[in-house]
């Protein structure tokens, strides 16, 4: 079964892959990104490394992807809307079906599934290879300094559009 998800997800990696490069619109191109990034995401998980996965998608797939799709925007703006609100029925609905959605969670978090078990005297083992300590001691012993210069080119390439998009607009 784990080979039939690989190959699946492998090809839709590579033709996610294919139409980032291939597509002109760079909305589209960033769209088929998100869908690669997802795929890693899968293939971590494949791998047993749940924490990776789940930094996979909330940091690169969630938090780089908006950063990208912002620099897009403002670097090619696109065509201004006139007219009237064709979604305004939908945004009516958008309050109250939100204020459900936090009511549901709520309620999921305060029932009896979330109560915490009591902790196990058991000795604790060998973490595994992409568990939440093992990365932890990576990204704050071994490789700190990378991670670090990763940071500080992460700030400079938003910095760097920014100043870009206010040289283009002045």
């Amino acid at each position: 079964m784990n080979h039939l998800v690989f190959f699946a997800v492998a090809v839709v990696a590579v033709v996610s892959a294919l139409g980032l490069v291939l597509r002109r619109n760079p909305i589209h191109g960033a769209l088929f990104l998100v869908v690669n990034l997802g795929c890693v995401a899968v293939l971590y998980l494949l791998l047993g490394a749940e924490f990776l996965a789940l930094a996979q998608v909330i940091i690169y797939a969630g938090a780089i992807m908006v950063l990208f799709v912002f620099a897009i925007m403002v670097l090619i703006p696109g065509k201004e809307e006139t007219g009237p609100d064709p979604l305004r029925s939908q945004r009516l609905l958008a309050l109250p079906l939100g204020a459900l959605l936090l009511f549901e969670i709520g309620l999921i978090l305060s029932s009896s599934v979330f109560v915490a078990a009591p902790p196990s005297r058991a000795p604790a083992g060998p973490a595994a290879a992409g568990g939440i300590q093992s990365v932890g001691r990576l990204l704050l012993g071994d490789y700190l300094f990378p991670f670090e210069v990763t940071s500080v080119l992460l700030l400079a390439a938003l910095v760097g559009v920014l100043a870009l998009a206010k040289r283009k607009a002045g």
